[in-house]
Protein backbone atom coordinates (compact mmCIF):
# COMPACT_ATOMS: atom_id res chain seq x y z
CA UNK A 1 0.00 0.00 0.00
CA UNK A 2 1.18 3.34 -1.12
CA UNK A 3 2.55 5.35 1.36
CA UNK A 4 -0.09 8.80 2.36
CA UNK A 5 1.76 12.25 1.08
CA UNK A 6 -0.54 14.51 3.14
CA UNK A 7 -3.51 13.54 5.54
CA UNK A 8 -5.97 15.45 7.52
CA UNK A 9 -7.47 14.04 10.07
CA UNK A 10 -10.54 15.78 11.94
CA UNK A 11 -11.88 14.30 15.60
CA UNK A 12 -15.80 15.64 15.99
CA UNK A 13 -19.09 14.71 16.65
CA UNK A 14 -19.86 13.60 13.02
CA UNK A 15 -22.90 11.96 10.80
CA UNK A 16 -25.47 11.23 11.43
CA UNK A 17 -25.29 13.66 14.33
CA UNK A 18 -27.92 16.74 13.42
CA UNK A 19 -25.42 19.54 13.86
CA UNK A 20 -23.68 22.25 11.65
CA UNK A 21 -20.44 21.19 12.50
CA UNK A 22 -21.14 17.81 11.76
CA UNK A 23 -21.75 18.66 8.30
CA UNK A 24 -18.84 21.71 8.37
CA UNK A 25 -16.07 18.08 8.96
CA UNK A 26 -17.57 17.04 5.87
CA UNK A 27 -16.43 20.15 3.81
CA UNK A 28 -13.04 20.20 5.23
CA UNK A 29 -12.14 16.75 4.43
CA UNK A 30 -14.29 17.13 0.64
CA UNK A 31 -12.49 20.55 0.47
CA UNK A 32 -8.88 18.54 1.21
CA UNK A 33 -9.19 15.90 -1.37
CA UNK A 34 -9.48 19.08 -3.71
CA UNK A 35 -6.18 20.44 -2.11
CA UNK A 36 -4.04 17.62 -2.67
CA UNK A 37 -4.47 15.49 0.47
CA UNK A 38 -4.36 11.86 0.04
CA UNK A 39 -5.53 10.83 3.22
CA UNK A 40 -8.34 12.11 4.84
CA UNK A 41 -9.41 10.54 7.90
CA UNK A 42 -13.24 11.10 10.06
CA UNK A 43 -12.52 10.47 13.57
CA UNK A 44 -15.72 10.24 15.76
CA UNK A 45 -17.96 8.05 18.20
CA UNK A 46 -19.61 4.76 17.38
CA UNK A 47 -23.27 4.34 16.41
CA UNK A 48 -24.24 2.92 19.42
CA UNK A 49 -22.60 5.36 21.38
CA UNK A 50 -24.05 8.64 19.71
CA UNK A 51 -27.51 6.67 20.05
CA UNK A 52 -26.81 6.17 23.59
CA UNK A 53 -25.92 9.95 24.14
CA UNK A 54 -29.49 11.80 23.32
CA UNK A 55 -28.09 13.62 20.87
CA UNK A 56 -30.55 14.31 17.86
CA UNK A 57 -29.63 12.13 14.60
CA UNK A 58 -30.22 11.85 11.00
CA UNK A 59 -32.14 8.72 10.10
CA UNK A 60 -28.85 6.25 9.11
CA UNK A 61 -29.98 5.21 5.65
CA UNK A 62 -30.63 9.34 4.66
CA UNK A 63 -26.52 9.95 5.29
CA UNK A 64 -24.86 10.79 2.27
CA UNK A 65 -22.09 9.10 1.34
CA UNK A 66 -18.24 10.76 1.62
CA UNK A 67 -16.58 10.62 -1.35
CA UNK A 68 -13.59 8.15 -2.11
CA UNK A 69 -10.65 9.05 -0.23
CA UNK A 70 -12.47 10.11 3.06
CA UNK A 71 -12.53 7.20 5.66
CA UNK A 72 -14.37 7.38 9.00
CA UNK A 73 -13.60 5.54 11.50
CA UNK A 74 -15.57 4.86 14.85
CA UNK A 75 -13.27 3.65 17.34
CA UNK A 76 -14.25 0.91 19.34
CA UNK A 77 -14.23 1.37 23.53
CA UNK A 78 -11.41 0.58 25.37
CA UNK A 79 -11.72 -1.63 28.64
CA UNK A 80 -14.34 -2.74 30.08
CA UNK A 81 -17.55 -2.24 32.76
CA UNK A 82 -14.62 -1.41 35.04
CA UNK A 83 -13.56 1.58 33.34
CA UNK A 84 -17.29 3.80 34.72
CA UNK A 85 -16.39 6.27 31.56
CA UNK A 86 -13.83 7.55 29.13
CA UNK A 87 -13.54 4.31 27.29
CA UNK A 88 -14.74 5.64 23.80
CA UNK A 89 -12.41 8.42 24.00
CA UNK A 90 -9.34 6.61 24.90
CA UNK A 91 -9.99 4.45 21.69
CA UNK A 92 -10.11 7.60 19.69
CA UNK A 93 -7.02 8.87 21.47
CA UNK A 94 -5.11 5.58 20.89
CA UNK A 95 -5.49 5.68 17.17
CA UNK A 96 -4.61 9.00 16.80
CA UNK A 97 -1.53 8.09 18.35
CA UNK A 98 -1.14 5.62 15.81
CA UNK A 99 -2.34 7.94 13.41
CA UNK A 100 0.23 10.52 14.47
CA UNK A 101 3.40 7.79 14.76
CA UNK A 102 3.79 6.71 11.23
CA UNK A 103 5.27 10.17 9.70
CA UNK A 104 3.14 10.88 7.41
CA UNK A 105 2.61 14.39 7.59
CA UNK A 106 -0.47 15.58 9.59
CA UNK A 107 -3.21 18.30 10.16
CA UNK A 108 -5.10 17.01 12.74
CA UNK A 109 -8.52 19.66 13.67
CA UNK A 110 -10.88 19.29 16.14
CA UNK A 111 -14.51 20.80 16.23
CA UNK A 112 -15.43 21.15 19.59
CA UNK A 113 -13.16 21.69 22.29
CA UNK A 114 -14.63 19.01 24.39
CA UNK A 115 -13.45 16.19 24.08
CA UNK A 116 -12.43 16.77 21.24
CA UNK A 117 -9.48 18.81 21.57
CA UNK A 118 -8.33 16.98 24.60
CA UNK A 119 -7.56 13.86 22.71
CA UNK A 120 -5.54 15.42 20.15
CA UNK A 121 -4.04 16.89 22.76
CA UNK A 122 -3.56 13.96 24.73
CA UNK A 123 -2.52 12.13 21.36
CA UNK A 124 0.09 14.01 20.07
CA UNK A 125 2.01 14.51 23.33
CA UNK A 126 1.98 10.48 23.98
CA UNK A 127 3.09 10.43 20.27
CA UNK A 128 6.11 12.42 21.10
CA UNK A 129 6.90 10.51 24.17
CA UNK A 130 7.73 7.68 21.56
CA UNK A 131 10.53 8.33 19.97
CA UNK A 132 8.76 7.54 16.68
CA UNK A 133 8.32 9.89 13.99
CA UNK A 134 5.89 12.42 14.30
CA UNK A 135 4.92 15.28 12.03
CA UNK A 136 1.67 17.08 13.01
CA UNK A 137 0.16 20.57 13.14
CA UNK A 138 -2.62 20.39 15.59
CA UNK A 139 -5.94 22.71 15.18
CA UNK A 140 -8.59 23.32 17.07
CA UNK A 141 -11.64 25.15 16.27
CA UNK A 142 -13.97 26.19 19.51
CA UNK A 143 -17.74 26.83 19.11
CA UNK A 144 -20.03 28.67 21.58
CA UNK A 145 -20.86 25.90 23.18
CA UNK A 146 -17.67 25.08 24.64
CA UNK A 147 -17.89 28.26 26.54
CA UNK A 148 -21.43 27.88 27.47
CA UNK A 149 -22.12 24.37 27.66
CA UNK A 150 -18.38 24.00 29.53
CA UNK A 151 -16.09 26.75 30.30
CA UNK A 152 -19.01 29.00 31.62
CA UNK A 153 -20.31 26.47 33.86
CA UNK A 154 -16.80 25.54 35.53
CA UNK A 155 -16.95 29.08 36.24
CA UNK A 156 -20.00 29.26 37.53
CA UNK A 157 -20.06 25.93 39.62
CA UNK A 158 -16.25 27.02 40.54
CA UNK A 159 -14.83 24.25 39.15
CA UNK A 160 -11.48 25.65 37.56
CA UNK A 161 -9.76 22.59 37.53
CA UNK A 162 -11.95 21.52 34.57
CA UNK A 163 -12.03 24.98 33.26
CA UNK A 164 -8.29 24.78 33.07
CA UNK A 165 -7.99 21.76 31.50
CA UNK A 166 -10.43 22.62 28.69
CA UNK A 167 -8.47 26.05 27.99
CA UNK A 168 -4.84 24.94 28.28
CA UNK A 169 -5.65 21.83 25.94
CA UNK A 170 -6.93 24.48 23.39
CA UNK A 171 -4.43 27.31 23.93
CA UNK A 172 -1.86 23.59 23.18
CA UNK A 173 -2.94 23.37 19.91
CA UNK A 174 -0.72 24.89 16.84
CA UNK A 175 -3.66 27.00 15.98
CA UNK A 176 -6.22 28.18 17.60
CA UNK A 177 -9.92 28.79 16.14
CA UNK A 178 -13.25 30.52 16.52
CA UNK A 179 -16.38 30.05 14.64
CA UNK A 180 -16.75 33.66 14.94
CA UNK A 181 -15.65 37.18 16.26
CA UNK A 182 -18.80 36.39 18.45
CA UNK A 183 -17.12 33.28 19.72
CA UNK A 184 -13.49 34.74 20.07
CA UNK A 185 -14.51 37.35 22.47
CA UNK A 186 -16.97 34.99 24.44
CA UNK A 187 -13.96 32.55 24.50
CA UNK A 188 -11.68 35.37 26.11
CA UNK A 189 -14.46 37.09 28.61
CA UNK A 190 -15.09 33.90 30.13
CA UNK A 191 -11.04 33.37 30.34
CA UNK A 192 -10.80 36.49 32.23
CA UNK A 193 -13.53 35.78 34.39
CA UNK A 194 -11.22 32.46 35.60
CA UNK A 195 -8.02 34.28 35.74
CA UNK A 196 -9.75 37.50 38.06
CA UNK A 197 -10.37 34.63 40.10
CA UNK A 198 -7.46 32.45 40.14
CA UNK A 199 -4.70 34.76 38.59
CA UNK A 200 -3.87 32.51 35.71
CA UNK A 201 -2.72 34.00 32.24
CA UNK A 202 -5.51 32.74 29.88
CA UNK A 203 -7.21 35.46 28.46
CA UNK A 204 -3.66 36.80 27.45
CA UNK A 205 -3.26 34.09 25.77
CA UNK A 206 -6.62 33.89 23.88
CA UNK A 207 -6.60 37.08 22.88
CA UNK A 208 -3.10 36.79 21.28
CA UNK A 209 -3.25 33.42 19.58
CA UNK A 210 -7.27 32.76 18.86
CA UNK A 211 -8.26 34.13 15.22
CA UNK A 212 -11.37 33.55 13.62
CA UNK A 213 -12.23 30.95 10.30
CA UNK A 214 -15.82 30.73 9.68
CA UNK A 215 -17.20 27.57 9.31
CA UNK A 216 -16.87 25.80 6.11
CA UNK A 217 -20.20 25.29 3.79
CA UNK A 218 -20.36 23.06 0.54
CA UNK A 219 -21.30 25.91 -1.70
CA UNK A 220 -21.95 23.89 -5.05
CA UNK A 221 -24.22 21.68 -3.48
CA UNK A 222 -27.19 24.66 -2.98
CA UNK A 223 -26.49 26.31 -6.24
CA UNK A 224 -28.52 25.36 -9.61
CA UNK A 225 -30.78 22.83 -7.84
CA UNK A 226 -31.70 20.44 -10.26
CA UNK A 227 -35.51 19.18 -10.88
CA UNK A 228 -36.79 17.46 -7.56
CA UNK A 229 -40.00 15.77 -6.30
CA UNK A 230 -39.31 16.57 -2.85
CA UNK A 231 -41.39 19.09 -2.15
CA UNK A 232 -44.45 17.00 -4.16
CA UNK A 233 -43.52 13.64 -1.53
CA UNK A 234 -43.77 15.51 1.03
CA UNK A 235 -46.75 17.23 0.50
CA UNK A 236 -46.11 20.86 -0.38
CA UNK A 237 -46.12 23.36 -3.21
CA UNK A 238 -43.37 25.89 -3.51
CA UNK A 239 -43.64 29.06 -1.76
CA UNK A 240 -47.09 27.15 -0.30
CA UNK A 241 -45.25 26.95 3.70
CA UNK A 242 -42.83 29.06 5.85
CA UNK A 243 -39.80 26.65 6.75
CA UNK A 244 -37.97 26.35 10.27
CA UNK A 245 -34.80 23.72 9.60
CA UNK A 246 -32.84 23.23 12.40
CA UNK A 247 -31.85 21.26 15.67
CA UNK A 248 -35.43 21.08 18.05
CA UNK A 249 -33.80 22.85 20.85
CA UNK A 250 -35.57 26.04 23.43
CA UNK A 251 -32.76 28.46 21.96
CA UNK A 252 -34.14 28.07 18.41
CA UNK A 253 -36.89 29.90 19.26
CA UNK A 254 -39.18 27.47 17.88
CA UNK A 255 -42.06 28.10 20.54
CA UNK A 256 -41.66 31.98 19.32
CA UNK A 257 -42.19 31.30 15.91
CA UNK A 258 -45.25 28.93 16.36
CA UNK A 259 -47.01 32.23 18.05
CA UNK A 260 -45.69 34.72 15.87
CA UNK A 261 -46.99 32.48 12.49
CA UNK A 262 -50.37 31.74 14.17
CA UNK A 263 -50.75 35.64 14.03
CA UNK A 264 -49.43 36.52 10.93
CA UNK A 265 -52.23 37.41 8.26
CA UNK A 266 -50.06 36.42 5.37
CA UNK A 267 -48.95 33.47 6.29
CA UNK A 268 -53.01 32.33 7.06
CA UNK A 269 -53.42 29.84 3.89
CA UNK A 270 -49.68 28.76 4.76
CA UNK A 271 -48.26 25.74 6.39
CA UNK A 272 -45.43 25.98 8.78
CA UNK A 273 -43.11 23.06 8.53
CA UNK A 274 -40.48 22.21 11.46
CA UNK A 275 -38.11 20.40 10.04
CA UNK A 276 -35.39 18.47 12.45
CA UNK A 277 -35.33 16.77 15.67
CA UNK A 278 -33.72 17.65 19.46
CA UNK A 279 -34.00 17.88 23.20
CA UNK A 280 -37.08 20.35 23.05
CA UNK A 281 -39.24 18.11 19.86
CA UNK A 282 -41.59 16.93 22.86
CA UNK A 283 -43.11 20.23 23.93
CA UNK A 284 -42.51 22.02 20.38
CA UNK A 285 -45.04 19.17 19.58
CA UNK A 286 -47.63 19.89 22.42
CA UNK A 287 -47.25 23.41 21.44
CA UNK A 288 -47.96 23.36 18.38
CA UNK A 289 -51.28 21.09 18.75
CA UNK A 290 -52.59 23.86 20.88
CA UNK A 291 -52.06 26.57 18.32
CA UNK A 292 -55.12 28.11 16.70
CA UNK A 293 -52.52 27.30 13.37
CA UNK A 294 -52.51 23.41 14.46
CA UNK A 295 -53.92 22.18 11.81
CA UNK A 296 -51.19 24.27 9.48
CA UNK A 297 -48.21 22.98 11.39
CA UNK A 298 -46.27 20.11 9.71
CA UNK A 299 -43.27 18.47 11.81
CA UNK A 300 -40.24 16.29 9.52
CA UNK A 301 -38.01 14.77 11.70
CA UNK A 302 -36.34 12.86 9.02
CA UNK A 303 -34.93 15.62 6.47
CA UNK A 304 -32.07 13.82 4.52
CA UNK A 305 -28.98 15.23 3.23
CA UNK A 306 -30.52 15.44 -0.28
CA UNK A 307 -34.17 16.61 1.07
CA UNK A 308 -33.10 20.15 2.90
CA UNK A 309 -31.96 21.99 -0.16
CA UNK A 310 -35.12 21.52 -1.96
CA UNK A 311 -37.23 22.76 1.10
CA UNK A 312 -35.18 25.51 1.92
CA UNK A 313 -35.31 26.88 -1.87
CA UNK A 314 -39.09 26.29 -1.77
CA UNK A 315 -39.60 27.55 1.54
CA UNK A 316 -41.50 31.46 0.98
CA UNK A 317 -39.29 32.17 4.20
CA UNK A 318 -36.66 30.51 6.45
CA UNK A 319 -37.50 31.61 10.23
CA UNK A 320 -34.47 30.97 12.93
CA UNK A 321 -35.45 33.35 16.04
CA UNK A 322 -32.39 32.00 17.85
CA UNK A 323 -32.76 33.36 21.31
CA UNK A 324 -29.93 33.37 24.04
CA UNK A 325 -29.72 30.44 26.64
CA UNK A 326 -27.75 29.98 29.53
CA UNK A 327 -26.59 26.36 27.55
CA UNK A 328 -26.31 27.44 24.33
CA UNK A 329 -26.16 30.51 22.14
CA UNK A 330 -25.88 30.45 17.93
CA UNK A 331 -22.14 31.28 17.78
CA UNK A 332 -22.57 31.60 14.00
CA UNK A 333 -25.50 30.20 11.93
CA UNK A 334 -24.49 27.30 9.50
CA UNK A 335 -27.99 26.56 8.38
CA UNK A 336 -29.04 30.69 7.72
CA UNK A 337 -25.87 30.32 5.34
CA UNK A 338 -27.51 27.09 3.82
CA UNK A 339 -30.55 28.84 3.20
CA UNK A 340 -29.47 31.94 1.10
CA UNK A 341 -27.54 29.69 -0.85
CA UNK A 342 -30.26 27.78 -1.70
CA UNK A 343 -32.48 30.85 -2.43
CA UNK A 344 -36.16 31.09 -1.53
CA UNK A 345 -38.19 33.53 0.55
CA UNK A 346 -35.95 35.87 2.54
CA UNK A 347 -34.03 34.99 6.20
CA UNK A 348 -36.06 36.05 9.20
CA UNK A 349 -33.91 35.83 12.17
CA UNK A 350 -32.38 37.85 15.66
CA UNK A 351 -29.10 39.33 16.05
CA UNK A 352 -27.94 36.65 18.19
CA UNK A 353 -24.52 35.57 19.42
CA UNK A 354 -22.49 35.36 15.99
CA UNK A 355 -26.09 35.21 13.32
CA UNK A 356 -24.81 38.63 12.04
CA UNK A 357 -21.80 37.91 11.03
CA UNK A 358 -23.52 35.13 9.19
CA UNK A 359 -26.43 37.10 7.20
CA UNK A 360 -24.55 40.01 6.85
CA UNK A 361 -27.94 43.09 5.74
CA UNK A 362 -29.54 39.83 3.75
CA UNK A 363 -32.06 39.26 6.54
CA UNK A 364 -35.16 40.65 8.20
CA UNK A 365 -33.93 41.09 11.61
CA UNK A 366 -36.18 40.86 14.50
CA UNK A 367 -35.68 40.89 18.34
CA UNK A 368 -35.57 37.49 20.22
CA UNK A 369 -38.63 36.40 22.19
CA UNK A 370 -41.23 38.15 20.25
CA UNK A 371 -43.87 36.33 18.24
CA UNK A 372 -45.50 39.85 17.30
CA UNK A 373 -42.19 40.78 15.51
CA UNK A 374 -42.12 37.45 13.77
CA UNK A 375 -45.83 38.02 12.76
CA UNK A 376 -44.87 41.66 11.81
CA UNK A 377 -42.04 40.29 9.69
CA UNK A 378 -43.81 37.54 7.93
CA UNK A 379 -46.47 39.96 6.74
CA UNK A 380 -43.83 41.93 5.43
CA UNK A 381 -41.65 39.32 3.19
CA UNK A 382 -44.99 37.90 1.66
CA UNK A 383 -46.07 40.78 0.77
CA UNK A 384 -42.88 41.63 -1.08
CA UNK A 385 -43.03 41.46 -4.90
CA UNK A 386 -41.38 39.28 -7.35
CA UNK A 387 -38.83 41.99 -8.09
CA UNK A 388 -38.25 42.88 -4.47
CA UNK A 389 -38.14 38.98 -3.23
CA UNK A 390 -35.70 38.33 -6.17
CA UNK A 391 -33.24 41.27 -5.08
CA UNK A 392 -33.14 39.80 -1.42
CA UNK A 393 -32.55 36.91 -3.21
CA UNK A 394 -29.82 37.25 -4.91
CA UNK A 395 -27.89 39.61 -1.98
CA UNK A 396 -28.57 36.99 0.28
CA UNK A 397 -26.80 34.31 -2.06
CA UNK A 398 -23.73 36.94 -2.82
CA UNK A 399 -23.04 36.98 0.88
CA UNK A 400 -23.10 33.63 1.31
CA UNK A 401 -20.64 32.40 -1.10
CA UNK A 402 -17.81 33.89 1.17
CA UNK A 403 -18.31 30.77 2.94
CA UNK A 404 -17.20 28.02 0.41
CA UNK A 405 -15.69 25.34 1.61
CA UNK A 406 -12.37 25.36 -0.47
CA UNK A 407 -11.46 28.89 0.84
CA UNK A 408 -12.09 28.33 4.34
CA UNK A 409 -9.80 25.08 4.07
CA UNK A 410 -7.13 27.45 2.58
CA UNK A 411 -7.49 29.80 5.14
CA UNK A 412 -6.80 27.55 7.62
CA UNK A 413 -3.79 25.75 5.79
CA UNK A 414 -1.95 29.60 5.56
CA UNK A 415 -2.40 29.86 9.30
CA UNK A 416 -0.86 26.01 9.48
CA UNK A 417 2.01 27.12 7.22
CA UNK A 418 2.63 30.12 9.28
CA UNK A 419 3.51 27.89 12.58
CA UNK A 420 5.78 25.55 10.34
CA UNK A 421 6.94 26.79 7.17
CA UNK A 422 7.67 25.13 5.15
CA UNK A 423 5.93 22.34 6.92
CA UNK A 424 2.91 21.63 4.13
CA UNK A 425 3.24 22.06 0.27
CA UNK A 426 1.21 24.92 -1.27
CA UNK A 427 -2.07 23.66 -2.19
CA UNK A 428 -3.12 22.25 -5.71
CA UNK A 429 -6.10 23.81 -7.43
Amino acid sequence: MTTPRRRLVIVVRADPVICGHSGEARNLAEAALDRGFDDVRIITWTIERLQATGLPLKPLDGVLPYSPGITVERPEPVGDYKVPDGRWLAGITGRLVELFTDGVPTVAMSLYLSPHSLAIADAVRVARSTGLPVNVVSVAEAVGSDVTNVVRACVENDQFGAAAHVLSSYLEHDVCLAVSDYTRHLITSEAAAIDAKHGTTFAAQCRERVTVSYPAVDVGSYLNLPPSTVLESRGLTRDGYVLFLSRLAHAKGVDDLIAGFASSARAASLRLVIAGNGPDAARLRSLAAASPAADRITFLDDVDDAEKSHLMAGSAAYVLPSKPRPEFVETFGIALVEKMLAGGGPVITTDTGGIGEAVGDCAVIVPVESPSAIADALDRVLSMSADERASWEHRARAHALQFDRVAVLDGILARVSEVRTPWIPTPVG
